[in-house]
């Protein structure tokens, strides 16, 4: 390309006319990116949040479509003593300044009572901690109901006369009734209840074992004795007794007593 085509070409007016025409949207973009934003982010326009707690949902949502905010529900609650589906708590709270547009979460009265899963406290835990954490999460408790068990240990809930288990939805409005061990039965014993009239001992109960009675050796007279004068000793002798035969100890015979000889008188 020779110079005089070159310098042809850059004094070209088609390629002015381009670079003009990038320059006019670049410019329009820039400024409708401006003005697009303010109005997208209300730039410089702010309202006040109004007070909607204890207004019915409906009421609420009036109040905020006026000042160009728009209302979502977060959460529910129970609270007895307010209306269903009124507002207990907002957020942004009264008197906040913000922008038209933004979103105020409540958290509305629910028209029933809530009922919540019973917690993981049957035969798992004492009385104390059953109570401390059925009350964190709102259960009414009664009275406790004694049955013989370990001291303290919670064996089981009952609720409107029905015995319940973990993970059971009950009402927050419903009393609770813990079974709790009075301490007359310890864990680790186990009760074996046996009907006396139709018990077995079997055959290989051991009875009662009879002791022997003991026969009293007797003892000849002193004139047998001299008839069997320093005899060996006696063979033994046998007793029966209620149990069998009982050998009685051979008892030596006592040594002859000598006799003095009769004085001899002469006439």
């Amino acid at each position: 390309m020779t110079v005089k085509k070159f310098f042809k070409k850059i004094v070209s007016p088609f390629l002015w006319l381009n670079f003009l025409a990038m320059g006019i949207i670049v410019f329009l973009l820039s400024l409708g990116l401006k003005y697009g934003l303010d109005l997208y982010t209300h730039h410089g326009q702010t309202v006040e949040v109004p007070s909607i707690l204890h207004k019915s949902f409906n009421d609420a949502e009036d109040m905020l479509d006026k000042v160009h905010l728009t209302i979502l529900v977060s959460d529910t609650d129970y609270v007895k003593t307010l209306p269903p589906d009124c507002v207990l708590e907002q957020s942004p709270l009264e008197g906040d300044i913000v922008k038209p547009g933004r979103v105020v979460y409540v958290k509305i009265n629910a028209s029933h009572t809530p009922r919540r899963p019973l917690p993981d406290v049957i035969d798992n835990c004492s009385m104390r901690d059953a109570q401390s954490k059925l009350a964190a999460m709102g259960f009414l408790l009664g009275d406790v109901e004694y049955i013989p068990g370990e001291r303290e240990w919670v064996y089981g809930i009952k609720c409107q006369g029905k015995q319940l288990a973990t993970g059971d939805r009950v009402s927050i409005e419903d009393q609770l009734i813990m079974q709790v061990g009075d301490g007359r039965l310890d864990m680790s014993q186990t009760l074996t209840y046996v009907d006396a009239l139709t018990y077995d001992f079997g055959e290989e109960e051991e009875e009662e074992e009879v002791k022997p009675v003991k026969s009293r050796p007797h003892y000849k007279r002193q004139a047998d004795v001299h008839e069997h004068e320093t005899s060996s000793e006696r063979a033994p002798s046998t007793v029966s007794s209620v149990s069998g035969t009982v050998d009685i100890p051979t008892v030596s015979t006592a040594p002859a007593v000598p006799t003095a000889p009769k004085p001899v008188t002469t006439e």
